[in-house]
């Protein structure tokens, strides 16, 4: 029975990437920005207001993601408040129904845009301080890498029935599966992209089923009392005495650099393709399908690599193998592939974008698996979410810098491409600083 009630609580946890991973894959990605590209019309501006709004979220996520980790660790009640950033998700993504195509609502749309991606990222916090309890440590990257891939699988699944049912070509009107829009959605109004944030919002409520029945928190579900000034007089402490762990705080380095770079690469991807290969929603859909099979099938594989040879040495290749793909993408235009001219109607350009999508889809499905379990070797057990969260507070202290200076650059230069140049020095740099984390983590 012991080993039963074990399996069903690693299957519940695998069920929130299951269940939160379309936030990423269709809203983030590859649909709903590109719509906004659609809808404003110049992809430099699209880029530019993209950038302000995923910086401001990046803000609110930095600023609580510790707190929350350090508060919940006090008080013992993680649930309760994946209930809460649920609550969030849900209505955030249902309410991207109300970007209408002449610009209508439009404001309103991105502002519950960050609202449901700042409770997908806190809801994420608790739940990857839940990975230490699930395994030993020999066993903690096979499962965090399973998880992953599962989460990818659930995200590629959701892609294609959205692409093949309801988001609809500009030009023709027509989905993925050259049908119209499935329940009789109005085409003209976009009604089929725009029904995507609430099959997304739907698909959580559905799939977060599985972990809110078999999860628990770690310690029970008894909630200790003064929790909260506990809570926050342990982070505040953790941080002053960040410079005595010297392998956590170049861990957290690193991974505020590369991460804030990937995920920059995955909020600007599909905005950037449809800007400078003139890619429609359907076409960057298909590029995120490409991308999706790569990190499922190599987050599994990484995982396995993970208990074998340990996170660090699997993070520093895909970080490697990710500057390289980013560096890959600015050569690549409508016009030239790597500086050699090609036809107007060539093919080439967007086959090029597909294999860099599959590096990026691979590498970075790996890197964010072995990740998080290399802070379970750096943190401390009775500490783990307020980890979690400096680990959160790592990838979004500068992720807000990161959108607003690619919106920035954009709407200075007016181009896409020197937009991106941040993201090439975050990755470098993210490399450099993993050479002062220790393989087995702090002693």
């Amino acid at each position: 029975m012991a080993l039963e009630s074990r399996r069903r609580r690693i299957w519940g946890w695998y069920f929130f990437d299951w269940a939160s991973q379309p936030y990423s894959t269709l809203l983030v990605s590859f649909i709903f920005a590109p719509y906004v590209k659609e809808i404003i019309g110049d992809g430099a501006q699209a880029q530019s207001l993209w950038g302000l709004t995923v910086g401001a979220s990046g803000v609110a996520i930095a600023l609580l993601g510790p707190v929350v980790g350090a508060v919940t660790d006090a008080r013992g009640d993680r649930m309760r408040w994946i209930w809460l950033f649920s609550a969030l998700y849900v209505g955030g993504s249902a309410g991207l129904w109300l970007a209408m195509p002449d610009g209508q609502n439009l404001a309103l749309a991105l502002w519950l845009f960050a609202i449901g991606l700042v409770g997908m990222e806190l809801a994420t916090i608790l739940v990857n301080s839940m990975l230490p309890q699930l395994g030993e440590r020999g066993e903690v990257g096979r499962i965090s890498g399973s998880g992953w891939a599962f989460g990818y699988l659930g995200g590629l699944i959701a892609l294609v029935l959205a692409l093949g049912l309801f988001a609809e070509d500009a030009r023709t009107g027509r989905t993925l599966f050259g049908i119209a829009p499935a329940l009789g959605l109005d085409p003209a109004a976009r009604e089929g992209t725009r029904a995507i944030g609430p099959f997304t919002a739907l698909w959580y409520g559905a799939f977060m089923i599985p972990f809110f029945l078999w999860v628990r928190d770690p310690g029970g579900a008894r909630v200790r009392a003064g929790g909260v000034a506990d809570g926050l007089a342990n982070l505040a402490r953790t941080i002053r005495t960040l410079p005595r762990t010297p392998s956590l705080l170049a861990f957290l380095a690193a991974s505020m650099s590369y991460r804030d770079a990937l995920t920059g690469m995955y909020f600007f991807g599909g905005i950037y393709a449809a800007g400078v290969l003139g890619w429609s929603v359907v076409d960057v859909g298909i590029f995120g399908i490409v991308g999706i099979v790569s990190g499922a099938a190599f987050a599994w594989i990484g995982g396995r690599a993970d208990d074998r040879f340990g996170p660090r040495p699997v993070v520093a290749v895909c970080v490697a193998v990710l500057c390289l793909s980013a560096c890959s993408l600015l050569f690549v235009t409508r016009e030239s592939v790597f500086g050699v001219a090609v036809a107007p109607d060539s093919r080439i350009p967007d086959l090029c974008f597909y294999v860099m999508g599959a590096f990026v889809g691979g590498a970075g499905g790996v890197v964010q698996a072995a990740g998080r379990s290399m802070m379970t070797r750096l943190a401390r057990p009775e500490r783990m979410a307020e980890a979690f969260g400096l680990y959160a507070l790592a990838g979004r202290a500068t992720g807000f810098v990161v959108p607003l200076s690619i919106g920035v650059m954009t709407g200075l230069s007016d181009s896409q491409r020197i937009g991106a140049l941040p993201l090439i020095a975050l990755f470098a740099l993210g490399f450099a600083l993993l050479r002062w984390v220790k393989p087995e983590g702090e002693e």
